[in-house]
Formats: C-alpha cells, sequence, structure tokens
C-alpha cells in the first residue's frame, strides 16, 4: 500500500467518513485530490482494510461511509512501526524572501504583512481545534495520554501551533531587518 492509503486508514481510525469527507481531512498532512482517493478507498475495500455502508439521499445520489476493519487497523499499527520519510516542503515565501533583494522594502512588507495576517488567522482556528478537542476528550488537554482517542489530534494542533508562533516570531525578526 501506499502512504495515501494509510493516511485514509488512519483519518478512518477516529471516525468513518465519506470520501469527500476523507479528502477534506488529509488535506493538512497530504494534497490530495479526488481522483487519487476514491480508486484507493475501492481497493482498500476490495483487500479488506475498509468497509462501507450506503447512505440513502434523496436530493442528490446514495453515499458511502467508510469504516476501517480490524485488518485495517492491524495494517495501520504495522505501518506506523515503519520508518517514516522525510517531510516534503513547498514554500513560495521562503522563494521570494531568498531574491528579496531585488525589491524595495515597501512591497518585502507588504508580503511579510500579508503572511503575518495569514498567520494569525491560522492561530485562531488552532485555537478553536483546541477547545474542540477538549470538549471531546472530556478532560484538560495536558492530561491527555498516548491511549486518549483524541491525543493525536492534540499534539499535532499543538506542534502547529508551535509551528505558527515560530513563524510570527520569524516575521516580526525579518520586519526589524528591513526598518
Amino acid at each position: 500500500m501506499n502512504t495515501l492509503s494509510y493516511g485514509l486508514l488512519s483519518l478512518l481510525t477516529k471516525h468513518s467518513r465519506t470520501g469527500y469527507e476523507l479528502m477534506q481531512h488529509i488535506q493538512p498532512f497530504w494534497q490530495a485530490k479526488h481522483s487519487q482517493i476514491y480508486p484507493l478507498l475501492a481497493q482498500l475495500e476490495q483487500n479488506g482494510y475498509v468497509e462501507f455502508v450506503h447512505v440513502p439521499q434523496s436530493d442528490k445520489p446514495d453515499k458511502k461511509v467508510y469504516s476501517i476493519t480490524e485488518k485495517g487497523k492491524e495494517a495501520t499499527s504495522l505501518w506506523i512501526a515503519e520508518p517514516t520519510d522525510e517531510p516534503v516542503m513547498r514554500d513560495e515565501l521562503a522563494l521570494k524572501v531568498y531574491c528579496i533583494s531585488l525589491v524595495d522594502k515597501e512591497p518585502a512588507l507588504k508580503l511579510l504583512a500579508e503572511r503575518k495576517e495569514y498567520y494569525l488567522k491560522k492561530r485562531n482556528r488552532l485555537h478553536l481545534l483546541f477547545d474542540k478537542i477538549k470538549e471531546e476528550s472530556g478532560k484538560p488537554l495536558e492530561k491527555l495520554e498516548i491511549h486518549d482517542s483524541q491525543f493525536g489530534p492534540y499534539v499535532l494542533v499543538q506542534k502547529a501551533m508551535m509551528k505558527v508562533d515560530a513563524d510570527l516570531s520569524w516575521c516580526e525578526w525579518m520586519k526589524k531587518k528591513l526598518s
């Protein structure tokens, strides 16, 4: 199986989801399109890693809601223990900053102000995710342990928050360098 297949199985360990919901929820981790996800779901179902139920809809075609099977959980557990590939990075801002000496201070400051605004909005969204995780866990976030269902989402949102805070600090530092 490829990494995207394991990613879909990972998402199904928390909740049953439709193919569309899986596509939406995988985006923070992996850029994937419908054309990739639906054939993989069919393969995963044929191989016994997932199962689905048809949910009738009156105004649209019926939808399939996928759930992970025990075989899928076992495969995901084995995958977690395997070595992990290096993260893929793509950062247009870094490329622009690399050659920022080509522009005057004003466009550079505007670029940083736009990115800072992006990070502030992202931080607000992450705070909302913290609230949702706390509500769903039923206990203080600091008390979550590895076997709690919300532990994974919590530590990932914490990591994202730390990265956003570092990026905001960098924007402020860069602004001072340009002044």
